[in-house]
């Protein structure tokens, strides 16, 4: 005989409608907060490593004196400095909201977190991506290195795919709490 038994299948018990007539009305269940999302320890880890790998992704960038002659070189420059500002804002505010003791789930917040993560995450990628193949071209393909200055191209390359790659997970985590409520 296949029965459910509450052990293996627990159902939560509805409490009677109080007697002055008054309806119940349940409690609102609240998403569990995950280490990653806005206001915990682990976003405010994952903006602090965004921010970083921008930071130093822009300043080894920003070093070498022929980078303003490449347009992709030149848009990696301004997609990680705009990461590096949104990853160091939202960094005060996730340290803001633990010294306070809040969590950010607020629709509103969410929502800009969400569409600021995408945007700059995309920029950030695109930009990677832009960078690394102008690397690839001057230092495979066309022999240039000894010429320029490849190795610091291809660090601030990695370091912007880094940047991505951790601004990912935080787009990821507020585009679906965003869409799960």
């Amino acid at each position: 005989m296949n029965v459910s038994h509450p052990s293996v299948h627990p159902v939560e018990v509805t409490p009677l409608p109080p007697a002055d007539g008054r309806v119940a009305v349940p409690p609102r269940v609240r998403m569990k907060v995950i280490q990653g999302m806005p206001g915990t320890i682990g976003g405010l880890s994952l903006r602090f490593f965004q921010f970083a790998y921008a930071a130093v992704s822009l300043v080894v960038m920003a070093s070498t004196n022929d980078f303003p002659s490449v347009t992709a070189f030149c848009y990696l420059v301004a997609a990680v400095a705009l990461q590096s500002l949104w990853s160091l804002s939202l960094g005060i505010l996730d340290i803001h909201a633990l010294l306070v003791g809040r969590t950010l789930q607020n629709y509103r917040v969410v929502s800009l977190f969400s569409i600021g993560d995408g945007v700059t995450s995309t920029l950030t990628f695109a930009a990677a991506c832009a960078s690394a193949g102008i690397t690839v071209l001057i230092g495979n393909d066309l022999g240039l290195c000894s010429q320029n200055h490849c190795k610091q191209f291809e660090t601030a390359t990695a370091m912007a795919f880094l940047s991505w790659f951790t601004a990912l997970p935080s787009f990821l985590l507020n585009f679906w709490s965003l869409s799960s409520r």
